[in-house]
């Protein structure tokens, strides 16, 4: 449920600031917005679903926009994920407070509403706007009605998960963007701008560096701090204390294999370096992140959610001995 809810919030950040700065950059013509917009569908890794239900990229941006927003096709959109989120809180409705379930059921009921509709088609900053709104409210309706008990945790991990995983994909557009000589200067600082905002970084990396947002200082700030909320190294942390309450075992060891992945994960970005990341290609950096966080979320599917199956455990009998069939029969009725 958390995972979705912070998924629209992340998506709503990524639309909202992007449409912003470009209205602002007024040498972008058609050519370089679509050059701009699609970097963003490679980082989703939904470039795949994205081609089959829009054919070419010539639509441009608001293709993309629609497709991350509104397409109920897209199983990653903005409605669809708020739609999902509130399916999952519906299945454990017992466990959360009425005021959380209300504010969650209010927002998706706005989305699909005609007046969702409305804003969307005509003032979508409104729009993102008060997305990101609920998504605030929900976070501390949650903080302020919820025992702090395995539910908590369970909740507080999957919002560290998502974002984690969220922040890597953002750092991870500047990957796809094409490569020229306006980029080097001027346009390198807009597109890493772009990112802090989609972060809600930019006045917390102001207030640690000076100067303008550049490559190694941005990967520096959203990778390894270790004050800042929605940097990597931050929310590691806090998946890897989450993941150690719900099972009991002590920090420092592991009982299953999502503490495993996470506890060596933390340990690389404590002792870890802008410079190694650099040095091993900032793409493949993320891109080997992106599968350690599929390899916790599944630990954590296959450690507390997943039922095993049980084989057949009726031992053999001889098919001669009916007495034995018998006994094994009155057996498993007493059983």
């Amino acid at each position: 449920m958390v995972r979705y809810i912070e998924r629209a919030d992340n998506l709503s950040r990524l639309i909202e600031v992007n449409g912003q700065l470009l209205l602002d950059h007024e040498r972008l013509d058609s050519e370089r917005l679509r050059a701009f917009w699609k970097p963003i569908i490679l980082s989703t890794g939904d470039e795949e679903l994205f081609g089959d239900l829009y054919g070419a990229w010539e639509e441009g941006s608001a293709a993309v926009i629609r497709f991350l927003t509104d397409d109920r096709r897209n199983p990653n959109s903005i409605v669809s994920s708020i739609g999902q989120a509130r399916e999952n809180a519906r299945m454990v409705r017992d466990q959360l407070s009425e005021e959380l379930w209300e504010e969650l059921n209010s927002l998706y009921l706005f989305i699909n509403s005609r007046d969702g509709e409305a804003l969307l088609a005509n003032d979508p900053t409104r729009f993102y706007e008060t997305i990101r709104r609920a998504t605030f409210t929900f976070h501390g309706i949650a903080a302020a009605s919820i025992s702090r008990s395995e539910s908590w945790e369970f909740m507080d991990l999957g919002r560290h998960l998502e974002r984690a995983d969220k922040t890597t994909r953002f750092l991870d557009i500047t990957s796809f963007l094409p490569v020229d000589e306006e980029a080097a200067s001027g346009a390198a600082t807009f597109h890493w701008t772009a990112i802090l905002r989609s972060c809600g970084a930019l006045g917390a990396f102001r207030a640690e560096h000076r100067g303008e947002p550049s490559e190694e200082s941005v990967v520096d700030f959203l990778m390894f701090s270790r004050e800042f909320p929605r940097s990597v190294r931050y929310c590691v942390d806090r998946m890897d204390r989450n993941l150690h309450r719900i099972s009991g075992a002590p920090r420092g060891t592991y009982s299953n294999e999502a503490e495993r992945v996470t506890g060596r994960l933390l340990s690389e970005l404590s002792y870890g370096s802008t410079d190694e990341v650099l040095a091993v290609g900032l793409h493949s950096y993320l891109d080997g992140m992106q599968e350690r966080f599929n390899s916790i979320g599944g630990g954590v599917f296959r450690t507390y959610v997943q039922v095993r199956e049980t084989g057949d455990e009726r031992p053999p009998i001889p098919a001669a001995n009916m007495s034995a069939v018998v006994a094994w029969q009155m057996s498993q009725q007493q059983q």
